[in-house]
């Protein structure tokens, strides 16, 4: 079996624009890692024309405070369509596998079709402020694409039960070709049991290292996670809140136990050994998000044995288990419910690192690329 792997971006390059944060770069890997080939297709072209016409919408539905949404434009996906097909003309090729579902929407081909997403365009729509007051066409567009690509596709594979979900409910999607894949951690980690075990071992038992991860303050839930610390420090738990990827809104001076770092460049072996650290130091990641598809940070964090706390929404329930690899709160919780988890884990010591442990054992079995990999290659090879 050869793949043709579509995406919009350079998935070769795992710091190319729009490279999904890594993931598409990271899921062709999880391909190859199978002794798959692959062909890649992509980075495709948005012409110039397209170009111009794309920024003269945006701009005129902004005058009437609208959104308007490009990359749903049938205009450029017929572009991408013909893009792609003169590209499959050149190789030999069993499956097309997109990142993503819009990219495919007005492909024809000889060969099945398959993609991989975390989300569809009604998960989305009023979900994520981008696709809040979309604009009529835009609105219609996002939907008509969505609907034309599960028709068209053999396989649409989702990060989480909530977008799979959605497929099947919204847009009639047939069950049978609708599947759940997680996402891996984009991080490259091999530690072993027995060093994770110390790693856990080595974190201090007289403060509790809390760590935010995010570049979208509000919508990752960052004022909740200050509130928690502050809260538990207040409670008498020597607490200790290490931001990273974005600076607080907040009108008053910082404690001196919040610990703002700013953005911390992963590209960089400099970079990804400090991140690294950073989580690996951590007791919990903490990200009470108001909106999120498959953070894959949370695999990230698992990876290091560190427990995730955040809230029942989106595709987070597929990722996070009550108590195997952290815990999810309604999204009314207020943060004393936070607080009173992480101090009773964290005051009984011997039940944190059990969770820790655990939560390492959920990335192990289910939470990263080699796992995920092995399944889309069954069922690559189901439709070939």
């Amino acid at each position: 079996m050869r793949i043709a792997y579509v995406t919009p971006f350079d998935a070769r390059n795992l710091t190319a624009q729009n490279n999904w944060s890594g993931t598409g770069y990271y899921i062709a890997q999880s391909i190859q890692s199978q002794s798959i080939p692959i062909d890649y297709i992509g980075p495709l072209q948005n012409r110039f024309p397209l170009q111009v016409l794309s920024k003269c919408k945006s701009r005129y539905y902004s005058f009437s405070r609208k959104n308007y949404i490009k990359y749903v434009d049938p205009l450029i996906l017929r572009n991408y369509a013909r893009q792609i097909s003169e590209k499959l003309d050149d190789i030999e090729s069993d499956v097309v596998f997109s990142a993503a579902s819009d990219s495919i929407a007005y492909l024809d081909c000889d060969q099945p079709i398959a993609f991989w997403a975390d989300a569809t365009f009604a998960n989305l729509i009023d979900f994520y402020p981008v696709y809040s007051n979309l604009c009529k066409e835009s609105f219609y567009n996002a939907h008509l694409v969505q609907s034309t690509s599960l028709e068209k596709s053999k396989l649409a594979i989702y990060s989480s039960d909530w977008a799979a979900q959605t497929a099947i409910d919204y847009y009639n999607a047939d069950p049978e070709k609708v599947k759940v894949v997680p996402f891996g951690a984009n991080v490259e980690s091999n530690k072993s049991f027995d060093e994770i075990k110390a790693l856990i071992e080595s974190r201090p038992i007289d403060q509790c290292k809390l760590l935010f991860l995010g570049v979208d303050w509000l919508r990752k839930g960052g004022d909740v996670a200050l509130e928690v610390a502050k809260q538990l420090n207040r409670s008498g738990l020597n607490t200790e809140l290490t931001l990273i990827g974005c600076q607080p809104i907040d009108q008053e001076p910082l404690p001196s136990y919040i610990k703002p770092l700013g953005f911390i460049n992963k590209s960089t072996p400099e970079g990804k050994a400090i991140l690294y650290q950073l989580i690996a130091d951590s007791h919990f990641l903490i990200l009470p998000s108001i909106a999120d598809c498959t953070p894959i940070v949370f695999c990230e964090a698992n990876a290091f044995g560190v427990p995730c706390i955040s809230r029942k929404i989106g595709g987070i329930p597929t990722m996070i288990r009550d108590n195997l690899n952290g815990k999810l709160f309604d999204q009314d919780a207020d943060s004393n419910e936070y607080c009173e988890y992480i101090y009773n884990i964290f005051t009984n010591y011997a039940r944190y690192k059990e969770l820790a442990l655990s939560a390492f054992n959920e990335y192990e079995s289910r939470l990263n690329w080699r796992v995920s990999g092995k399944r889309i290659k069954e069922l690559l090879l189901s439709i070939a």
